[in-house]
């Protein structure tokens, strides 16, 4: 039997789990002195590098002494929660992580509740001590608090703690302690983390958390095997969430060590592999010894919050950047997409139009932004909650909401939230001219939130939320206050137009950019929308006059990304994304139909 431990990192997005598996890594001696690897290692897809976020939780192996730590890194956003779940189940102990300054988080509350939950036992790394506002202590109280709020055992409570800077690889059990390295975290997780329960001499039993996809060797789930051996060639029984039993075979097992995969021939209890073969197989799934099948708990996986329409880009400028702009690769794309995620899922809705449900704005753009890397053209409708009935009564998400703001610009933001339905729960000063205000909003209230909050609090704010529970529908919410700027011609913007048409309001494109009639061009300044023309240039005369031809000065455009748009529409608009450009427009292009729909 060899020995093994299982743990997973958790914490609140930012608090430096991915940094923590990096350092862990390397002190293991993991990688060979040849290796050259990527600071953040663990974020292999181009987003999470460019974003600094981890969007999908994996799984990486070290060796230390002769114990075998499987480590799970996981997300930190709350849109990525049912990730964080479903890992729980995986692992025998959780590394819990806390900013020394930041202390207690919407996420970290999250997780740690799940945690406690499923009985884990927690180490507390208090990470970031080396930040000069760090305060350690305030921090360790908060999280014993949090525990004992939370009703965690005696067990529990009685949790380790180590102060670690990530980082730059420092670690210590006591803040008066000199700096060492990571010895006493992987010495921490031996001595306090139990030994996987089950044994390889009983029938086989694996669970499937996550799925990958290759395309040699198709859908490859990531299990953690409860009971018994696994061999490659085996022939195993799959039993799926609603009792069906499948059979299978095990055509590929491979192991990981590092940030390698390795093919082995065989595994056993305690251990994670992942597992290929079987096209069914799902998340949740139990494989199993095909003469003794005995299946494990099907997995909760928490339900979509939100939804939006991905429809075919019938825009005048369609077909021009991008390569798939059909309904059937759309299609295609969206199911590939469902065969490893399982927190999302879509149906059609009508002629080139999917409904795709997911747990969050993130989680949708992120999708988005994928797809038009990969030459997808479409169209995106705003964001909207989904509502249910429960008992009878209409009920719709709320997520709990936490802010960090200066004090002076803390009133502007409650009125803010106010008129959103948000219901203040907590106010505390947070030191250094801070303060930290919790609330309890309608997630419709926090669409298009976003843009409003970092320009009321001049950028310095910082907001985050995590999903509450359905609560009884709250009534009309505030949205945004202000009308778009829409184009009434085809063409090419002109400067000398954008130029006059710049204290109308915030003009979103650049001169040379090609518009067309119904396409929204900026922001207007007061609530209604306005049709303008942003292609007409100066008319020529043949008089010449001293001082005619004044400098055109332009502010500069706004940069409308992917995320800000999207909260930024309202229900009559559309984004139009493209590989190279996101654009934003009317549904109703002409101004004769959009009247003719209004009355």
């Amino acid at each position: 039997m060899q020995k093994i431990r299982n743990i997973a990192v958790i914490a609140h997005v930012d608090h430096g789990k991915t940094t923590l598996v990096d350092g862990l890594l390397e002190q293991s001696g993991t990688y060979g002195s040849h290796e050259q690897h990527d600071e953040r290692a663990m974020d292999s897809n181009a987003l999470e590098k460019e974003r600094g976020i981890t969007i999908l939780s994996k799984n990486t192996a070290v060796r230390y002494k002769d114990y075998k730590i499987n480590i799970i890194d996981t997300p930190g956003h709350a849109d990525f929660g049912g990730e964080v779940e479903r890992v729980l189940k995986m692992v025998d102990g959780v590394l819990v992580l806390v900013d020394a300054y930041e202390g207690v988080m919407p996420q970290t509350k999250f997780v740690v509740k799940k945690m406690l939950a499923l009985g884990k036992k927690p180490i507390v790394v208090i990470n970031k001590i080396d930040k000069p506002s760090a305060d350690p202590e305030r921090v360790v109280d908060e999280m014993f608090d949090l525990f004992a709020a939370m009703d965690a055992t005696d067990d529990q409570l009685d949790f380790p703690v180590i102060y670690a800077a990530a980082r730059d690889g420092i670690a210590k059990l006591n803040m008066s302690d000199p700096d060492g390295g990571f010895e006493c975290i992987f010495e921490t997780i031996l001595s306090m983390i139990p030994e996987p329960e089950g044994s390889a001499e009983n029938p086989l039993q694996a669970q499937v958390f996550t799925l990958d996809y290759d395309n040699y060797v198709g859908k490859i789930g990531i299990s953690r095997i409860f009971n018994g051996r696994i061999k490659k060639g085996d022939n195993v029984k799959l039993a799926k969430a609603d009792g069906e039993m499948i059979n299978g075979k095990i055509t590929k097992l491979i192991g990981f060590h590092g940030l390698n995969r390795m093919e082995i021939n065989e595994a056993e209890a305690g251990d994670i592999v992942a597992i290929a073969g079987m096209e069914t197989v799902n998340v949740g799934d139990t494989v199993c010894d095909p003469l003794k099948p005995v299946a494990l708990d099907p997995m909760h996986v928490e339900e979509p919050t939100l939804t939006v329409v991905f429809s075919v880009n019938d825009s005048p400028l369609a077909g021009q950047e991008g390569k798939h702009i059909t309904s059937n690769k759309i299609r295609e794309r969206l199911e590939s997409e469902m065969q490893t995620n399982v927190a999302m899922n879509f149906a059609t809705v009508g002629e080139g139009k999917f409904k795709v449900s997911g747990r969050g704005e993130l989680q949708i753009t992120v999708l988005a932004e994928n797809m038009r890397r990969e030459g997808f053209e479409f169209g995106i409708s705003r964001p909207e909650v989904i509502v249910k009935e429960i008992e009878g009564v209409k009920c719709e998400p709320f997520e709990h909401l936490v802010i960090d703001v200066p004090e002076t610009l803390s009133g502007t933001v409650i009125e803010r939230l106010g008129k959103r339905k948000a219901e203040m729960k907590s106010m505390v000063p947070m030191g250094q001219g801070f303060q930290r205000i919790e609330f309890e909003i309608p997630a419709r209230g926090l669409i298009g939130f976003r843009g409003m909050f970092l320009t009321d609090t001049k950028g310095e704010g910082v907001m985050n939320h995590s999903f509450l529970e359905f609560r009884p529908y709250s009534g009309k919410v505030e949205s945004r206050q202000y009308g778009a700027l829409i184009s009434m011609e085809n063409g090419t913007a002109l400067a000398y137009s954008l130029f006059n048409l710049q204290e109308r309001g915030g003009i979103f494109i650049k001169p040379q950019d090609k518009v067309y009639e119904g396409m929204i061009i900026g922001e207007h300044s007061r609530s209604n929308d306005l049709a303008v023309n942003p292609i007409k240039g100066k008319a020529q005369s043949n008089v010449r006059s001293s001082g005619a031809d004044e400098a055109i000065k332009l502010v500069p455009p706004r940069d409308m990304n992917l995320e800000k748009a999207l909260e930024w529409i309202e229900d009559d608009e559309l984004l139009e994304v493209t590989p190279i450009s996101v654009r934003i427009r009317k549904r109703l292009l002409t101004e004769a139909e959009r009247k003719r729909f209004s009355r």
